[in-house]
């Protein structure tokens, strides 16, 4: 259904890194931006963990499949020439759930946002670098790809008052974590 949004998750093959490296979360973020110019996509929030990702994704002229099979195609493509490597990147095909209703927009997004302090990494989700909350969080230049828009409607007030609402709304049930010890 194009005009409804998709949680997908995707895995490295055998839960083994995806991301070993600042440049390579970059280079993700530069894949979603080079297809996003040719096909057009929304994504309302994402997550890049070390070994797998989220993300909250609409795409109203192609197929999911479409958009994901590119975009996992040239990050393989990416990963395997970076790290000199042949073969599968991806555990397998990406896992998508189609979100039909305004409840599971906001569940979603808080899911993929807290991913990171679920995990022990941060203690805040706005203390991880690799996820669309620090657009919710503080005013910063977005991609082209996030539609903020799509989530923020569902609060009152100015933009700032819709943002701040979302952030308190994600962050109502966090507890603070001890955080790994690396």
């Amino acid at each position: 259904m194009p005009r409804l949004f998709y949680h997908i998750v995707c895995r490295g093959n055998r839960r083994d890194p995806l991301f070993k490296e600042a440049n390579d979360f970059r280079a993700f973020l530069h894949i979603l931006e080079q297809l996003h110019e040719n096909i057009p996509f929304e994504i309302a929030s994402y997550c890049f963990m070390t070994n797998h990702f989220h993300l909250q994704l609409r795409s109203q002229q192609q197929s999911i499949s479409k958009v994901m099979a590119l975009v996992n195609k040239r990050y393989a493509n990416y990963y395997n020439t970076r790290y000199g490597l042949t073969g599968h990147v991806f555990e397998k095909r990406y896992f998508s759930k189609m979100i039909d209703d305004d409840a599971g927009m906001l569940e979603v997004s808080r899911y993929i946002h807290l991913n990171p302090v679920e995990a022990r990494m941060v203690h805040l989700p706005e203390h991880y670098r690799w996820s669309s909350f620090h657009f919710y969080h503080q005013s910063t230049s977005l991609p082209s790809f996030m539609n903020m828009d799509v989530l923020l409607r569902y609060f009152s007030g100015t933009m700032n008052e819709k943002k701040k609402a979302y952030v308190q709304f994600v962050k109502e049930d966090v507890v603070p974590n001890c955080v790994k010890e690396e």
